[in-house]
């Protein structure tokens, strides 16, 4: 057991394999068919991992490392500059884009992507479900143009890892920390959206 959480690409590896194996029980049980159902569990499946990776780094930044980093000595800080963040930074963005795109498959896959992207204003038959989940789509696609688009180029030059005259680089940390701020903000109202949509309308 300490060989496999002792490297985290086995450990990762080994928990796909079980979720995949558990998820083969719910076909074999007869819970799910192979049909559009199971796609449709799949792609929410990922869809919530993903959303967890990039919710999780975007609080990880606005609770853990913004907050404490004037509590950490100068000569310390380059290891969160040059190492913590830019990996932090990676699956961040990445989490953010593969949330948005696993979603809009969920919903494609539902067969309601435009409805809920006009909020319900296209749809013959309205459900409310559509104007919730639409609201909630439309906070995440707003919030990953904030991360792709204003906090990793403002990152980037933050961390140096693109160059820039040095007054940039405080103005455009201060910037990425708003927008990441801004996402804070709305984080809660998306996640209550999609949340409440998905257990109140099923």
């Amino acid at each position: 057991m300490a060989g496999i959480l002792s490297n985290l690409r086995t450990t990762v590896i080994v928990s796909f394999v079980l979720a995949a194996i558990y998820l083969g029980a719910y076909v074999m049980s007869g819970a799910i068919a192979l049909d559009g159902a199971f796609w449709q569990a799949l792609a929410r499946w990922t869809h919530v991992v993903a959303g967890i990776m990039w919710i999780g780094l975007l609080w990880y930044f606005n609770f853990v490392q913004i907050p404490n980093m004037p509590n950490i000595p100068d000569d310390q800080k380059p290891a969160i500059g040059k190492v913590i963040a830019p990996a932090a930074l990676f699956w961040f963005r990445w989490g953010a884009a593969f949330t948005v795109l696993t979603g809009l498959m969920v919903a494609g896959l539902r067969g309601y992507s435009m409805e809920v992207l006009s909020l319900g204003m296209v749809s013959d038959t309205y459900s409310p479900q559509y104007s919730f989940i639409g609201i909630g789509m439309w906070l995440a696609i707003i919030m990953a143009i904030n991360v792709w688009f204003v906090i990793w180029p403002n990152q980037k030059i933050a961390l140096g890892i693109v160059e820039a005259d040095a007054e940039a680089k405080p103005k455009a940390a201060r910037t990425a920390m708003l927008f990441s701020r801004t996402n804070t903000l709305l984080s809660f109202p998306m996640l209550i959206a999609m949340a409440m949509a998905q257990t109140v309308f099923g």
